[in-house]
């Protein structure tokens, strides 16, 4: 890219290579293809480390693969970047109830409830008002299985 187009307004190849990566990643994602999706992520965000959109496909494409610690920490990372993003707020909840850390994922469930994205749908909406209301419920031990009779 010349430097005159740079001048006025077109996009320097550094900012083409990083959107070629994330939409490399998106394509490979779509393909179910996570590894290969998860190291283009990787060289989107190096080439911008502060871009909250890529640690949320990085925290969903984790998620996917089972590897929660490290969907936990991609979510975090938007929050601190973004602290209102309703989507990270969302899939941040439900990974942390699945780790057994009910306290955080109420809070951020309540985030989510507080200003849920145009793009929610009710759904989800509805899935995350269950789910906190679950968790405000007390705990109700449940019984002790009995062991079945062996008859003689």
């Amino acid at each position: 890219m010349s430097w005159l187009s740079r001048l006025f307004g077109g996009r320097s190849e550094k900012d083409s290579r990083r959107l070629d990566y994330l939409s490399e990643a998106l394509t490979l994602e779509k393909s179910g293809d996570l590894d290969a999706a998860l190291t283009s992520y990787r060289l989107a965000l190096r080439e911008k480390p502060d871009d909250h959109k890529i640690l949320l496909n990085m925290a969903i494409a984790y998620s996917r693969q089972s590897r929660l610690d490290e969907a936990i920490r991609c979510y975090k990372r938007a929050l601190e970047l973004q602290p209102a993003l309703p989507g990270a707020h969302y899939g941040l909840a439900f990974l942390l109830l699945k780790r057994g850390d009910r306290d955080e994922a109420a809070q951020h469930l309540e985030a989510f409830l507080a200003s849920p994205s145009k793009s929610a749908d009710s759904a989800n909406i509805e899935h995350a008002t269950r789910a906190l209301e679950e968790l405000r419920s007390p705990q109700v031990d449940e019984p002790a299985a009995e062991s079945p009779e062996i008859e003689k």
